[in-house]
């Protein structure tokens, strides 16, 4: 029989990941949830991986630019849907916090194995 897990995030290991990058993640079997703080200025290098991410904004301002060429300025209460495999990075616009959805969870994230956040 399965059983339901609460999370609060002021109980959630937060990783300084690197000087204007906070990250703090929970995971089920199928999913992933995870609270990232970006300071404005911010840069996730381009990257891709297999997991649909679902990114919204609750406060602040990002620009994903897409390997296609695509920009997205996503602020707050916008959801930006970035298929699997599609390369993208983003820039913090200003303070951001940013709430993700991955399915499948990220296991590289979950393994520590993710140098380009660090």
């Amino acid at each position: 029989m399965s059983t339901a897990t609460l999370y609060s995030w002021n109980e959630v290991e937060k990783e300084q990941l690197n000087p204007l990058l906070i990250r703090q993640f929970v995971t089920g079997t199928q999913a992933m949830l995870s609270r990232i703080v970006l300071s404005k200025g911010c840069v996730v290098p381009t990257h891709s991986h297999a997991n649909e991410q679902l990114a919204f904004i609750l406060h602040g301002a990002l620009r994903f630019v897409m390997g296609d060429g695509t920009t997205h300025v996503v602020k707050s209460g916008q959801i930006l849907v970035i298929p699997g495999n599609l390369a993208h990075s983003a820039e913090a616009l200003e303070d951001t916090i940013n709430f993700d959805i991955f399915a499948p969870p990220r296991q590289n994230w979950i393994e520590k194995d993710d140098s380009y956040l660090r």
